[in-house]
């Protein structure tokens, strides 16, 4: 019996169909000389810091860095009982190989050796590779197995993504947690994109808005402007001038343009679409689309390829006539095959296509955000084999009042694929005129503008900085650049809003990401390296490199290490940090010895100032053995007058209490309290 594991219990049962496995036993299904079973996404994860050590419970700098000598792995009680399934099912004696089905990328490969691990698992491992949940492709799949050798490098990329993120992730936000006294939590992927979105709203904050003015010549058919003028009076002087003239046409050019349609969408191109068009947040689109996958209705979603491969050109004019089904259109006349297809530009997966499945589906019994998606892919797709959008383009030069006037306009000579969208604005009617041709009849205007800031990112804008992040400091042959990988990007923007470093602003039709105070103060304090991209995409270059047999695990490993180990012996706290991190406690007064805020905790009052070590503790040894209980009144007024006066004060040599004044004394370094019974003071 051959063991079949799938990455979720949906694409388990559509493997279990093809194979012939439709008995239901406990966690797997079974026949035709099959077992399929399924993981839940990462059934085991590296275990948490306090798994190594019971002190690692406590967040302490004295602790960092962690590095685990031998790596450890624990199962959340929600997946254990699925493990043990798995763990008895590669153990059985029946089973003579085991077939790895996890989704077809560094990831999934992460996913099944986990398990194949922690199970101790000896079995022979077989790799099923495919693109489609399509019971075709699934049978050419298994008929195509791979010796799972051939992915030992793939795994060991993965794990070493693992393993990196793992210990970048713990040590740093540990240190800076503890530093700063607040949760920060640092990634390498996260923080420069955090990074961006804080630099972004200091460029907007920065701004200064200034006026511009411009001459108009509107002449009916069209409008002609001049160059900006930054006073009013300038621009009025010059319409002027232009109402006692004769406007002439100067440099006139006509020129044919062509715009080649769109690939095929990747992961983020189809994110930023439909962000900019439906609205949806990266994380939305890959949930709808790992869904359409998983209902054999589209391709593998997490794809970075705008391609398909030159053995699939059989396949296109299919896909070509469901996509065009699903919008009801037609077809184009003439599908050009040759440039959606080319196998030298695809990585692990082609380009985001329907499958043929899609014309046996009532569409209307999908969730309405999974059909918008379906028809986004359709359009993009009748786009990419269409033919390009051909345009006249028109610019001349008109001379009136003594100054040049520019007008450029756009004429359609033929939609080509611009034919499935709506209307882009391009005028059909074309600018007749010839040089030297007198225009008499016009009328001049003043128009008042501004310069406007940077506008905040959205999900379409910050996907696509992601995406080119870094590109500058990468070789030119490095296969991927950017921060993080189309399958993480919707993950990091959301961990983003869910530590509360972002928040999402809708603004008229956009929603806009915009970062919160805390997100603005940690990319203050964090070192270069830690928010900057060239980091990540130093380590996807050596990932792939680990794929590709170049790198060692090891060697990687060690870079990693004594990044870690650096950074924990290094970092200084940035001075005056406490303005960018307020506790939000209640303040109640100054410290003596630095001047900052001193705050209420629940065991006593305490300078907010990371580097000063001012405190009244509510158990100190003076105020305790005369039972005398520091009150948040009673520390405002030592702190304001450096005396309280109390009553019922304890005598430990005669039982007996009094009353007197408490006075503080602070050294700078040491605090301590005496006695005065002066009570005319």
């Amino acid at each position: 019996m051959k063991l079949v594991i799938a990455e979720k219990p949906s694409v388990a049962r559509s493997i279990a169909k093809v194979v012939g496995a439709v008995k239901q036993c406990d966690g797997y299904l079974s026949g035709g000389g099959y077992a399929v079973s399924h993981c839940f996404g990462h059934l085991a994860e590296l275990a948490q810091a306090e798994t190594y050590d019971e002190r690692y419970g406590k967040w302490k700098r004295e602790d960092l860095p962690i590095i685990p000598a031998a790596w450890q792995y624990a199962v959340s009680d929600d997946k254990k009982q699925q493990f043990e399934i798995l763990s008895q099912l590669m153990n059985n004696p029946e089973v003579t190989e085991v077939i790895n089905a996890c989704d077809a990328g560094r990831e999934g490969e992460l996913i099944f050796r986990t398990v194949y691990n922690l199970a101790n698992c000896k079995k022979p491992i077989k790799r099923l590779w495919i693109s489609s949940m399509e019971d075709a492709a699934i049978k050419e799949g298994f008929n195509n197995l791979r010796p799972g050798s051939d992915y030992d490098a793939l795994y060991q990329a993965a794990l070493c993504r693992s393993k990196a993120d793992w210990l970048v992730g713990i040590n740093a936000t540990r240190l800076f947690s503890v530093l700063y006294h607040r949760t920060l939590n640092v990634g390498r992927v996260v923080s420069p994109t955090l990074a961006m979105l804080v630099q972004r709203e200091a460029q907007i904050k920065a701004f200064q808005s200034e006026p511009f003015y411009k001459t108009v010549l509107d002449f009916g058919a069209f409008k002609a402007e001049s160059e900006r003028f930054s006073d009013k009076d300038s621009a009025n002087v010059a319409a002027k001038l232009c109402e006692a003239d004769t406007a002439v046409a100067e440099k006139v050019e006509r020129s044919e343009k062509s715009e080649k349609a769109p690939a095929l969408y990747d992961l983020t191109t189809l994110q930023r679409e439909a962000n900019r068009t439906l609205g949806y947040t990266a994380q939305q689109t890959l949930d709808y689309l790992q869904s359409l996958y998983e209902k054999k209705l589209c391709t593998y979603p997490r794809t970075d390829s705008k391609f398909l491969t030159d053995d699939m050109k059989p396949t296109v004019s299919d896909i070509v006539s469901v996509s065009a089904d699903i919008l009801g259109v037609q077809k184009p006349s003439t599908v050009n095959v040759d440039k959606i297809c080319d196998s030298k530009k695809v990585s692990d997966h082609h380009a985001v296509i329907l499958t043929k499945s899609v014309k046996n589906t009532d569409i209307q019994s999908l969730l309405a955000g999974e059909r918008e998606i379906l028809k986004l892919i359709a359009k993009r797709t009748l786009c990419a084999v269409s033919e390009p959008y051909m345009y006249a383009e028109t610019s001349a030069v008109i001379f009136c009042g003594g100054r040049e006037f520019t007008v450029k306009k756009k004429s359609v000579i033929s939609l080509g694929w611009k034919a499935y969208l709506k209307s882009d604005g391009t005028d059909d009617k074309p600018i007749e005129l010839t040089e030297g041709q007198i225009l008499d009849k016009k009328t001049v205007s003043v128009a008042e503008g501004k310069t406007t800031p940077p506008k905040r990112f959205t999900e379409d804008t910050i996907l696509a900085a992601m995406e080119k992040a870094g590109k500058e400091d990468m070789p030119d042959e490095a296969e991927r650049k950017g921060l993080g990988t189309p399958a993480t990007r919707a993950g990091i923007i959301e961990k983003l809003v869910s530590v509360g470093f972002v928040v999402r602003k809708k603004e008229q039709k956009s929603v806009y990401l915009v970062p919160d105070g805390i997100g603005a103060s940690l990319i203050t304090i964090l070192p270069e390296a830690l928010q900057s991209p060239i980091l990540t995409a130093e380590w996807e270059q050596q990932l792939l490199q680990i794929e590709k047999g170049e790198l060692s695990a090891d060697e990687f490993m060690s870079e990693i290490e004594d990044m870690v180990n650096n950074l924990v012996r290094d970092y200084k706290v940035v001075d005056g940090a406490e303005v960018l991190f307020p506790s939000g406690r209640t303040v109640v007064g100054k410290c003596p010895r630095c001047g900052s805020d001193v705050t209420e905790s629940k065991k006593g009052f305490f300078c907010e100032k990371n580097d000063c070590r001012f405190a009244l503790w509510r158990d100190n040894r003076f105020l305790t053995s005369k039972k005398v209980s520091l009150t948040k009144k009673m520390a405002e007024t030592l702190l304001r007058d450096g005396k309280a006066y109390v009553s019922g004060i304890y005598s430990e040599r005669t039982g007996k209490k009094y009353d007197a004044f408490i006075v503080m004394t602070d050294d700078g370094t040491k605090t301590t309290f005496s006695l005065d019974f002066d009570k005319k003071q």
